[in-house]
Parts: C-alpha cells; sequence; structure tokens
C-alpha cells in the first residue's frame, strides 16, 4: 500500500511517476470506503484524484498557492496534506470541514462553499506575490460551471488586462451540481469534441515559419493567415484573446500527460489556462453512472449504491415542487427560475411537465434575479427557486431591480436556516436580516409542510410587489395536506397554544421547540402563549399591541440571525410605537459563524432550545411562577 505512506506532499515526490497510478486507484478505494460511512461530495473528488496528484507532485504546497473554487472537490488535497486520519469525522461535529478551511491546514490558502471566487482570490495573491518580491506560483482550479459565473468572467478579464504570472486549470467535467447551461459551456463542449486541434495548429505554424519574410505585404498577409486558421482550428481562442495562453484540452486522467502540459504551462511568464477533461464519479460504476446524484451523497452501501437515507415525511423541498406543479396547472402564467439547481430545489418534476416555462440559468444568482424582474415586468409569474445562501449573491438585483421597482417576483427560499453537515458557509441565516430591511418586500416562513402549501397559494394571488416564502432543510412533520388551498391574509399570525403569562413568537422549525418548552412550563404553573409568527414581514402589528396591552413578557425564536432579524423587527415595532416597559427576549443564531455538524449539534451550541427557552421565560415571569 503506498497511502499509508503519504502524511505531507514530500513524501509524495518520493515516488516515481509509475507509482502514481496505483496510488491513484488507492486514493479512489480509500474515498469510496470512508464516504460511505459519513457521506460527502464523491463524485467531484473521484474526478479530480490524477490532477490534484500532479499538482502536489510537481509544485510545492504551501508556498505555491493551490486555490480551489467551491472547495468540494478538495478532499484529495486534504489526504494529501496530512489530514487523511480524520476522515472519519469529515462533516461531523467539530470534525473535519467539507470544504477548504484556511484554520485546518496551512495547506488551505483559500477558503470558499460558493463558486466562481477562485480567480479573483488568484489574482489578489499573484499582485501580493509581486509586490512583496515574491516567486511562488499561483494556480486557481476552477470548473467549467463555475466559469459560467459572472465573478469569474470579471476575473479572467481583468487576469487578462494585467498579465500576471498566473495558471488557471479549468477542471471541465461538462458538471457543476446540475448538468451546466448557456453558451460558454457549450463553447468548451465543442474544444472538448476536436481531437485535432493539436496537429492543426502545428501544422499551421510550421507553414508560416516556411514562408520567406520578403516585404512587409507577405508578412502581414502570412499573418492574417496565421491568425484566420487559428479561429478555424485552434479551440481556447476564447481564452486567447483574453490574454491567456491556452493548453489543452488535455486528458485529466493521464498523470504522464498532466505533467507535461503543467510543467509547459508553468514556463510561461504570463497567465495560462490549462484545460483539462475530467470524468465526474471516475472509479465507481455507480457515480459515473450517475454524477447529478452522486454529488454530494449520504452514506450508502457500497456494493449496491443504495442511500442509506431516513425514512419519513416529505422534505419541505419536495412539497415546494409537487405543488408548484399542482398551481402551474391553474396559473400559465408561472415560470420557475433558477441558478444551476433544479434537483436540489425541488424542480426536476416541472421542468418534465412544463419545459418551456423552467429555466436554469446556470451559476448565475444576479442575473437569475434581474431575469425574473424582467418576466414579471411582462406579466408573468417568475418564482425563484434559490437556497437561502447562495441568494445572498444576488442581493444588490434584489434591491435595485426587484423591490425598488416593486415586481411581482416570488422567492422560494430553501436551506432557511442550518444545513447540518454543509456548515458555515451554506448555512441559510441571513437572508431575514437583510430582506426585511428592504422597502416592498413581503416575507414569510411556514409552520409545517401543509401552511408551505397555503403559502404559496398566497404568493401567487398576491399581485402587489415581490413576496417570499423561506423553508429549511429538513423533512416535514408528517401532517396531512389540504387539497384545497387558500391564501392566508398577509401579515397575520396564528396562536398555536394558549397561555397569559408568557408568550413566545416563533419561526418556522422553531415552532415545535417553542411548544415543548411551553408544555414543560405548564408543568411548574407557567402558561405560555404559542405564536406561529408566519409573516417576519410584515407582522401582526394588532397582535403585538395586544401583547403590550396584557404586559405580557415575550421571547422571539428563530432560526436565523439574531443581529437584524425577526425579533429585532419586534423591538424597532414597540420602540416606534414608544411602547416602552415591555419585557423581551431574543433569541436567535448569535454574531458567529456556526461550523459544521448535525442541525441538533448546531441547535445546541446556539441556543435554540427548549432548555434555553425555559430558562429565559422564568428569568423573565419569577415572581407569577413563584405565585403558581
Amino acid at each position: 500500500m503506498l497511502l499509508e505512506h503519504i502524511q505531507q506532499p514530500e513524501d509524495l515526490k518520493r515516488l516515481t511517476l509509475e507509482q502514481l497510478e496505483p496510488l491513484a486507484a488507492e486514493i479512489r478505494q480509500f474515498l469510496v470506503e470512508n464516504l460511505s460511512v459519513t457521506g460527502g461530495h464523491l463524485a467531484p473528488n473521484l474526478g479530480v484524484v490524477e490532477l490534484t496528484l500532479a499538482l502536489h507532485y510537481l509544485f510545492d504546497s504551501p508556498q505555491d498557492k493551490f486555490i480551489f473554487d467551491v472547495g468540494h472537490q478538495s478532499y484529495v488535497h486534504k489526504m494529501l496534506t496530512g489530514r487523511m486520519g480524520k476522515f472519519n469525522t469529515l462533516r461531523k461535529y467539530k470534525g473535519l470541514c467539507g470544504f477548504v478551511k484556511r484554520s485546518e491546514s496551512e495547506h488551505d490558502v483559500w477558503e470558499a462553499g460558493h463558486s466562481s471566487t477562485s480567480l479573483s482570490a488568484a489574482m489578489g495573491m499573484a499582485v501580493a506575490r509581486d509586490l512583496s518580491g515574491g516567486s511562488n506560483r499561483v494556480i486557481a482550479l476552477i470548473g467549467d460551471g463555475a466559469l459560467t459565473g459572472g465573478m469569474a468572467l470579471e476575473a479572467l478579464n481583468h487576469i487578462g488586462h494585467e498579465q500576471r504570472k498566473l495558471m488557471v486549470v479549468l477542471n471541465d467535467n461538462e458538471m457543476s451540481i446540475a448538468p451546466n447551461v448557456g453558451a460558454l459551456s457549450n463553447y468548451l463542449a465543442r474544444i472538448r469534441s476536436d481531437r485535432h486541434y493539436v496537429k492543426a495548429k502545428e501544422e499551421v505554424e510550421h507553414l508560416i515559419k516556411k514562408i520567406p519574410a520578403i516585404g512587409g505585404t507577405l508578412a502581414k498577409t502570412a499573418e492574417r493567415v496565421k491568425d484566420s486558421f487559428k479561429y478555424l482550428v485552434v479551440p481556447g481562442v476564447w481564452f486567447e484573446e483574453l490574454g491567456f495562453t491556452y493548453f489543452g484540452p488535455v486528458d485529466g486522467h493521464n498523470i504522464q500527460l498532466l505533467m507535461e502540459t503543467l510543467r509547459q504551462a508553468d514556463k510561461v511568464n504570463g497567465p495560462v489556462v490549462v484545460h483539462v477533461i475530467t470524468r465526474k464519479g471516475k472509479g465507481y460504476s455507480h457515480a459515473e453512472a450517475d454524477s447529478h446524484k452522486w454529488h454530494g451523497a449520504s452514506a450508502y452501501k457500497i456494493e449496491s449504491g443504495q442511500m442509506l437515507k431516513s425514512v419519513g415525511p416529505p422534505m419541505y423541498t419536495e412539497v415546494f415542487g409537487s405543488t408548484l406543479i399542482e398551481l402551474a396547472k391553474q396559473d400559465k402564467r408561472i415560470v420557475a427560475v433558477t441558478p444551476a439547481m433544479p434537483g436540489g430545489s425541488g424542480l426536476t418534476g416541472f421542468a418534465k411537465a412544463y419545459p418551456d416555462r423552467m429555466f436554469d440559468v446556470g451559476i448565475a444568482e444576479q442575473h437569475a434575479a434581474t431575469f425574473c424582474a424582467g418576466l414579471a415586468a411582462e406579466g408573468l409569474k417568475p418564482i425563484y427557486a434559490v437556497y437561502s445562501t447562495f441568494m445572498q449573491r444576488a442581493y444588490d438585483q434584489i434591491v435595485h431591480d426587484i423591490c425598488r421597482a416593486n415586481l411581482n417576483v416570488t422567492f422560494a427560499i430553501d436551506r432557511a436556516g442550518f444545513v447540518g453537515p454543509d456548515g458555515e458557509t451554506h448555512h441559510g441565516v441571513f437572508d431575514i436580516a437583510y430582506l426585511r430591511s428592504i422597502p416592498n418586500i413581503v416575507v414569510m416562513m411556514p409552520k409545517d409542510e401543509n401552511e408551505l402549501r397555503h403559502m404559496m397559494k398566497t404568493a401567487l394571488d398576491y399581485n402587489e410587489g415581490p413576496i417570499a416564502y423561506r423553508y429549511p432543510r429538513i423533512n416535514g412533520l408528517g401532517v396531512p395536506l389540504d387539497e384545497t388551498l387558500e391564501a392566508i391574509p398577509i401579515g397575520t399570525w396564528e396562536v398555536v397554544r394558549p397561555g397569559a403569562d408568557a408568550a413566545i413568537l416563533a419561526v418556522g422549525p422553531m415552532i415545535p421547540v417553542a411548544l415543548e418548552a411551553a408544555e414543560a412550563l405548564a408543568k411548574e404553573g407557567v402558561q405560555v402563549r404559542v405564536v406561529n409568527a408566519r409573516f417576519i414581514k410584515p407582522m401582526d402589528e394588532a397582535m403585538l399591541v395586544q401583547l403590550a396591552k396584557e404586559d405580557i413578557p415575550v421571547v422571539t425564536l428563530e432560526e436565523g440571525a439574531a443581529m437584524g432579524g425577526f425579533g429585532s423587527g419586534v423591538l424597532e415595532f414597540y420602540s416606534l410605537q414608544s411602547i416602552y416597559g415591555m419585557r423581551i427576549k431574543v433569541i436567535g443564531v448569535p454574531d458567529y459563524f456556526v461550523e459544521h455538524g448535525s442541525v441538533k449539534e448546531q441547535y445546541e451550541e446556539v441556543g435554540l432550545t427548549a432548555e434555553r427557552v425555559i430558562t429565559d421565560i422564568n428569568a423573565l415571569v419569577p415572581r407569577r411562577r413563584q405565585r403558581a
């Protein structure tokens, strides 16, 4: 076994080139076996084994900077940099992160869970190197899907202009999470299919060299001939016109060819693109057959490929997807828009049922938002299905292009709240705080999957401007689903448990937590009112005024940032109404980034628990509790 002797990149360099191929096989076996227990991003990592080996074999991390885009394809990098023994803790609480993390290793020089950032970071590091007189290499790894992101294109433009020494490794596996879409993806596909470009390029250049330079006219003609042939037969011309030297496409699973190409690219004193063709899921037949399914896998059986998912009620995402199909039958104005997440956002069924009304715009959250604005401006009902964490990238478009114009765009915000093992880069805990500060938008969150369906009907019937419903990445509660959907009056809350000693204003998944606390407090003689604060904006002002009249202490409970969140909104209301003397406790996500683990562990860490609520209510109503 070669793998057991690799603890750091220096160990890798002691091997011969011939030993790297069996080492690659051992790495794939290690990943398949370990991720069958922990789950994780299997297919992306199986596809970059040889590429990661080649980079660490040729170059010197951490002096040379390897900058992974997104970071979910960095498992092999982690294995080669001293973390192989921690893979049993992958994505677990206090364990190995599923993405690159600077605090985890000196070899992790950049961290990200969102795509299209590596080129900008690489440019910054290259400039910093040059200004400080350094000579280290800066190597950015980016996928073909991430290359469609606007930020990546902005960075390419800047890098090509500056002409600093920087290597871009384009990992082209024809996939991001879902199959790639767009003109740039089609361009890369044409490059992949052209197997004769190297020979054609060499022949053209050889021919031109033989033309005698006997006058300026002939020389210019030769240059024009060269240019015209280049456009006809040389792929990568788009990169070259941006100022890059282009190498490839090269087989990303041929280690010796990879080595030679990377060596040649390293000799260029300027920006280069090394276009590497890889197969997502390579080496594990189930992942090769369905790399979309195996992009991020739960625990599974190795032989059969069966995912070991828990059985229970449908996830909120599934309820959203099926309900959207139901509503689309009734209203032809509905169109669905997603930034490269049709499967994850529950839109696969909708795409099959209404292919002409489904738009996957690729990794382009900003474009998706303004695209929706354009659709709404012409009378359609766009549903922007997006993860909360990715919606952050479209903040200005939401403010400037949608809310300012008061356009009737619906935001279906998935993964709202904690997302467990994906961790701090993917938690959806900030959208309440930044959405509720924007004029014109309505923001809702359901207490269960049935209420989500009614909120979707509410959004469909609403014609006054932008409206959003947010829902978590968990299974529903298993409640019956009403066949007839009815709109909920905007800005109305619901009392789900009566009580006169205190009130808990809870949002979404926090309602079961509030009910648990109320049940425990009732045994102590404290009767707590639990309110389903389903409208985050606008709030139920009449109910807030009534609570003040009753002089009832209030606890707000939300799975979102406490700073600027729902609880802050309650405090702001009482302040603006000059209602003083209220006893209020805000419970939410504190002011730091919560790391990966299970959702239960994350709740316990930040205090989103019944025990915390009980403690706070006892502190607010000590005299009443003692009288009881």
